[in-house]
């Protein structure tokens, strides 16, 4: 049976100058419970897709956005509440504990306060759970978000870059994580490690010239296949040079 649609968006333009669009009309479906992998060159607009989708950024116009097929806005409050982001790199909530940090974003999503001890094990952080974020290194910070967004089990989880700076026992718990998630939502992350995306995903994107250039799915999703699509749009983008 085919897995309903979650998101759809069309026609998608974003911009930070609007003489130099970084998404130039990109068109994205999301279906319920799948992992869906964001991959493209530096500066192809996989971050500035996710803060989109954060309802971070506002500088964009499209053609029509959907959620559960019907018309939304990402400032919207249900859909707000339904969508959780972790970025590559966070310093907010600096003067948080953990577990402080963790109840206010229950509280802000309007759920109870979940238990977080499973996921708090599998990324060996018993010993961080009540030091200041600001007085973490950089990956004991993301296992913070990290275990605090998988917690809340939200209907669309955002992940950029989730595995920079994790060691090697939390990245493969993260995969993991990613891939049992299907039946809480789904995922939409971006990687520029291609282990992590064929490990993952169900779904691979490619970002090329503000628009997703070519889908992998299934056994297409090949390190070798989206190696080769990757090095032939930067081959293309050096000989315009």
């Amino acid at each position: 049976m085919k897995a309903p649609e979650l998101l759809s968006l069309r026609r998608l333009t974003a911009w930070y100058r609007p003489e130099q669009p970084v998404l130039s009309g990109l068109s994205l479906d999301l279906k319920e419970g799948e992992a869906v992998g964001l991959i493209g060159l530096n500066g192809a607009g996989k971050t500035t897709l996710l803060r989109i989708l954060a309802g971070l950024l506002s500088s964009f116009r499209l053609d029509a956005a959907l959620w559960e097929g019907r018309s939304f806005s990402f400032r919207d409050r249900e859909f707000k509440r339904n969508r959780f982001i972790v970025f590559a790199e966070d310093s907010s909530f600096s003067y948080f504990t953990f577990r402080e940090y963790l109840a206010y974003a229950a509280v802000s999503y309007g759920k109870p306060l979940p238990d977080p001890e499973p996921l708090v094990q599998g990324f060996h952080f018993e010993a961080y759970t009540d030091v200041l974020l600001k007085e973490l290194s950089s990956g004991n910070r993301k296992k913070a978000y990290l275990i605090t967004a998988f917690a809340l089990e939200p209907r669309l989880l955002l992940l950029d870059e989730p595995f920079n700076a994790l060691d090697f026992q939390s990245t493969e718990f993260l995969y993991r994580l990613i891939n049992g998630y299907k039946g809480c939502g789904t995922v939409l992350f971006s990687s520029h490690i291609l282990e992590s995306i064929c490990l993952t995903a169900d779904r691979v994107l490619v970002l090329e010239q503000g628009i997703i250039s070519r889908a992998f799915a299934g056994k297409e999703i090949l390190p070798e296949t989206i190696r080769d699509e990757l090095s032939a749009y930067d081959a293309q983008e050096r000989s315009c040079l």
